[in-house]
């Protein structure tokens, strides 16, 4: 099956980041058969055939740090402080869920991505990974799953109470379950939570098995301040520099946040290939403002990710994106801070590499997987084009979003999702959410007198 996408301005994100002004991209199954100008002869006669004019065509967008399972608790963390939002909402919530919660959850997420261009995502880790990885098999897009690691700290829901070697052999088991499944759509990697609720011997010990069967660690690091105090009084050190010493800093070590680092943590970084999961939205509640142009200026690889919903509230990486674009420019009062061509490239090609996908995914070239989207700048919004790069990053939305491709696949057509039923899922995800936060007994304030 062949579709051939003409006449569009191709963005494709190879290595000499060419842009075709009126170019073609020819899909021939999940792959991507030719790139640019491509002949007619080479197009079957029965092959579906979009006229893109007018229109842009990139690579589907790659969001490294969502938190799938959380989707349904929208809303429960707003406006209050991080210890009360994470022991009176999150935990409670999070441990509610069963497996077909998150799988309605990770529905709702994925359908959000969709709408947002987003091909690949990387879950840090929810506790059901048979619901998720239900949920992406039938979307249709790729997920990185993983599970929510925890043997140890305070205030733990009893039912996430486990010791190490359980939870190192339920992540096993997932990943022999689900790895590679779904045309491959599907992986697995292992996940730690925090510091605060993971030992050093579960740290090695997860590095180690990933190591073992080739895949990355998903982590939060150096998410706040007192982090870094709980790590030096606990384990002598920071966050990082600990990590350091115990050996588990490595090119498929994906850290997320990754706000509290001193410059020397910074160089241990790039010495040894760390990925970083910048997440804007998320940083601004609570966290603070992250070295960010300081990483990208040695070389680290810095990726984009929306985080969960209780703490963005919106799971959109084109807001995330024109965030990134934003607040280092304040904070350093230096408007050429992370420009326009630097944060497309955080969500594509460096998102792939973060992922340890970059040879199938995350640029526009022959032979790689076909995953891209179709954006129509034709809106009040983003028009005009006077510079196409930086508007995919000041002015985009996610309604210029008309069409994605996964895997050669259409997921969603002239903003239809074609996999799914929308609408059935949300009437289920209203339903759960409800059920779930009268489980937990999370009660929230009236902010405005309710009338009935």
């Amino acid at each position: 099956m062949q579709v051939l996408i003409r006449n569009g301005m191709v963005v494709t994100m190879n290595p000499g980041m060419t842009v075709y002004g009126k170019g073609d991209v020819l899909v021939e199954n999940d792959r991507i058969k030719a790139v640019g100008q491509v002949d007619l002869n080479d197009v079957d006669a029965n092959a579906e055939i979009i006229d893109a004019r007018g229109k842009l065509v990139l690579p589907g967008l790659i969001n490294t740090h969502v938190h799938t399972s959380q989707q349904l608790g929208r809303g429960l963390g707003d406006d209050v402080p991080l210890l009360v939002w994470l022991a009176e909402r999150t935990f409670p919530y999070e441990s509610q869920l069963t497996e077909e919660d998150s799988y309605i959850s990770t529905l709702l997420c994925c359908l959000e991505q969709v709408k947002c261009g987003v091909t690949t995502f990387a879950e840090p880790g929810g506790q059901h990974v048979n619901g998720m990885g239900r949920a992406v098999s039938e979307i249709g897009i790729r997920g990185i799953l993983a599970r929510s690691s925890m043997d140890c700290g305070e205030g733990l829901p009893p039912v996430w109470q486990e010791t190490t070697e359980e939870v190192l052999d339920i992540q096993v088991d997932n990943l022999k379950k689900w790895h590679n499944s779904a045309n491959g759509r599907i992986k697995v990697w292992f996940g730690l939570r925090t510091i605060f609720n993971n030992s050093d011997e579960l740290i090695v010990k997860t590095k180690e098995l990933a190591d073992q069967y080739g895949v990355g660690v998903h982590m939060h690091v150096a998410e706040i301040r007192e982090e870094i105090s709980f790590c030096q009084e606990t384990r002598g050190a920071g966050t990082v520099t600990h990590l350091h010493n115990l050996g588990v800093l490595d090119k498929n070590f994906l850290a997320v946040h990754c706000v509290w680092l001193t410059d020397e943590e910074l160089d241990l970084f790039a010495q040894h290939e760390v990925k970083v999961s910048h997440n804007p939205a998320a940083a601004m509640r609570v966290l603070g403002f992250a070295k960010i142009p300081e990483m990208l200026d040695k070389g680290i690889c810095v990726t984009i990710g929306t985080d969960g919903a209780p703490s963005n509230n919106r799971m959109d990486l084109i807001d995330e994106m024109w965030l990134t674009s934003l607040i280092h420019k304040g904070r350093l009062l230096d408007p050429t801070a992370v420009p326009a061509q630097q944060i497309v490239k955080m969500v594509t090609v460096d998102g792939a590499k973060a992922l340890l996908w970059e040879s199938e995914i995350g640029s526009l070239e022959v032979g790689k997987k076909a995953d891209l989207i179709v954006i129509d700048p034709d809106s009040p919004g983003m028009l005009p084009l006077h510079d196409p790069i930086a508007n995919l990053v000041t002015s985009m939305h996610s309604s210029n979003v008309r069409s994605v491709m996964c895997d050669g696949r259409w997921v969603m057509k002239d903003r239809k999702v074609l996999t799914v039923d929308e609408k059935a899922i949300l009437e289920e995800a209203k339903a759960r959410a409800k059920a779930i936060r009268k489980r937990a007994g999370i009660e929230l304030p009236e902010r405005f007198p309710m009338v009935d």
